[in-house]
């Protein structure tokens, strides 16, 4: 039996945040294995895309992934597909509530295949625990972002 004393609601909120701030850092450094290494395999991971467009030729990272792997895969193939000297991510918020959080902003990004830029609302819930993130929900502008990959 474990004799360590649980976290109080104020300190898990803290080690969220802690968590997502290095997550969203590490992001904008763009190096896929690196951010892989705050997943958790087994993460639960979902895109708010209709079925029939997951994981297209045109936007193979849109897809639900669950492994560490995954998660560096994801983003290896975000990083193929875009021109990285064009994005610009706007963050407006983080919210922080216990486990969970939840990161709104602006995506402006131009597709490699196209040249065509797109600006994307999201909406990023991520759930956080033992120091690693367990659920990785986005929910974004996916009309945008299949008008810049359209051929």
């Amino acid at each position: 039996m474990s004799t360590a004393t649980p976290a109080t609601p104020t300190e898990t909120t803290a080690a969220t945040r802690t968590v997502v701030e290095e997550l969203l850092r590490r992001m904008a450094d763009g190096d896929p294995e690196r951010i892989a290494e705050l997943y958790a395999d087994g993460a639960d991971w979902a895109f708010d895309w209709p079925a029939e467009e997951l994981g297209r030729g045109e936007t193979p990272w849109i897809r639900e992934r669950s492994s560490r792997a995954d998660a560096a895969a994801h983003y290896r193939e975000i990083g193929a597909h875009h021109v990285p000297e064009e994005a610009d991510t706007r963050i407006e918020r983080v919210l922080v509530d216990g486990t969970d959080a939840v990161v709104t902003g602006e995506l402006r990004l131009m597709a490699r295949p196209t040249g065509r830029r797109y600006r994307a609302r999201f909406a990023l819930h991520l759930t956080v625990e033992d120091g690693l993130v367990t659920r990785h929900h986005v929910y974004e502008d996916s009309l945008a972002v299949v008008r810049a990959f359209a051929g």
